[in-house]
């Protein structure tokens, strides 16, 4: 459960309010700014998140409410942001700011003209607060667009601790330990890994933390960029790697065929269900959400992580994704809405989802006593200690039709990989494919 904390924020709000300060805590305050400073004004937020997600990230605009008197309305775009977003722009009911889940729809947002760059005060927070990688992600030519508010980390693996404690297994610090390990737990009873090949998401986040690992950043940002060719040398290494993992039956659950009939939340069920199929699922941070939610597990005893291990010589990869909080000049209160992202820029805002869970914010200044528990608490660590090594999903990055979209492009090419790895030089030439024409177009 989470330790309230209601009075130490109340306190922090109002002196915040009574100074005008930007953040609660070390930071100089400014003089000026009154209470309520934007009482009689709405502010309107679209963004992608439903459920428990909305539910705590209205927690956030409540605190905005208090602190500056602006009303505001969330609406739930489901997934297709661009598209949903767009409709609402040409039918003149623009939202004031959108939470984009996707680089690559950020810099379709800008390209297309719809974003005001973000105010001196919020960009003076991002240069304080945050590492300069995600300025460079929140940016389009040289212009800062985008706030990141939410963070996932990507390079988790979570585990049943009694699944390993019953193999005689700790957590393993490198790649080829990993499967070691998944070959001793598979000799124990239960399959080494839990693999979600029926969401295609989850197997490019899987060959992105290889070929973080094995190729460099250098590399990895050449080929999210496509500045060179899915068929380089790099991406056939990284493919053999992961094929290695996806043929061996001892190391999947039910094997190739069940893997491609398990979405996200079935594989963190055959972990953490009730009738354990594998000991270990690869996957970001919201792991620790469903196995909490879903099926009772208490985060750090009954469900654990441990980071993505190095492959080969290579480095620990750290691979994120996130929302960022961007303001559309068709919006009618844009200035408000600019207000709203200058408060999402300070830990404070930060601290109030932290507290409510399910969250990792990337502002290196939040207070990692803000977080509910000691394992999300590391995974925040993480993610804060990574600086500027961190890399954006890759797929995040592409235009939609190559790396987000069922059914096609990345995500189904990886599906056929994992129904068969026999040939990682055709898949590398089919993902070529994919990629040249859609980055193209």
């Amino acid at each position: 459960m989470m330790r309230p904390r209601t009075t130490l924020l109340a306190s922090c709000t109002a002196l915040a309010l009574a100074l005008g300060a930007t953040a609660c805590g070390g930071g100089p305050v400014a003089a000026g700014g009154g209470d309520k400073e934007l009482s009689g004004q709405t502010i309107t937020v679209a963004g992608v998140w439903s459920g428990s997600e909305q539910k705590n990230f209205q927690k956030v605009l409540d605190a905005f409410t208090e602190k500056t008197g602006a009303k505001t309305q969330f609406t739930s775009t489901g997934d297709n942001v661009s598209t949903v977003v767009g409709s609402k722009i040409e039918g003149g009911n623009a939202p004031d700011v959108v939470m984009v889940p996707q680089v690559g729809v950020l810099q379709q947002f800008a390209k297309e003209g719809w974003l005001k760059p973000l105010s001196k005060t919020a960009e003076q927070s991002v240069d304080t607060n945050y590492a300069s990688v995600w300025k460079n992600y929140g940016s389009v030519d040289g212009a800062l667009y985008g706030l990141y508010f939410k963070a996932a980390h990507k390079s988790t693996v979570w585990y049943s601790p009694d699944a390993l404690d019953q193999a005689g297994v700790k957590p393993p610090t490198t790649y080829d330990a990993m499967l070691k390990a998944g070959h001793t737990v598979s000799e124990s009873g239960l399959a080494a890994f839990s693999v979600a090949g029926q969401d295609g998401w989850t197997l490019t986040d899987w060959f992105e933390n290889i070929y973080l690992s094995q190729a460099g950043p250098e590399k990895y940002d050449a080929l999210a960029a496509h500045k060179i060719k899915w068929t380089d040398p790099t991406v056939v290494e990284a493919l053999t790697t992961l094929g290695k993992l996806f043929k061996d039956k001892q190391l999947i659950a039910g094997g190739q065929k069940e893997a491609l009939n398990t979405d996200f939340p079935g594989s963190v069920e055959k972990v953490f269900g009730p009738e354990p199929a594998a000991g270990m699922v690869y996957e970001g941070d919201f792991v620790a959400g469903v196995a909490k939610d879903q099926f009772g597990k208490k985060i750090g005893e009954d469900a654990n992580f441990f980071p993505f291990p190095p492959v080969g010589a290579g480095k620990a990869p750290v691979v994120s994704g996130g929302d960022a909080a961007v303001v559309l000049k068709d919006g009618k209160n844009q200035k408000a809405a600019m207000r709203f992202l200058e408060y999402l820029a300070t830990p404070e805002a930060s601290a109030v989802w932290a507290e409510a869970g399910g969250f990792l914010s990337p502002n290196k200044e939040l207070d990692l006593a803000s977080y509910g528990d000691d394992v999300t608490r590391e995974t925040a660590k993480s993610l804060v200690a990574a600086g500027d090594s961190v890399r954006f999903d890759m797929s995040d990055q592409a235009p939609a039709a190559f790396g987000g979209t069922k059914g096609a492009g990345e995500w189904k090419i990886l599906q056929d990989f994992l129904r068969d790895p026999s040939d990682p030089k055709a898949t590398a030439g089919e993902l070529e494919k994919a990629a040249a024409k859609t980055y193209q177009g």
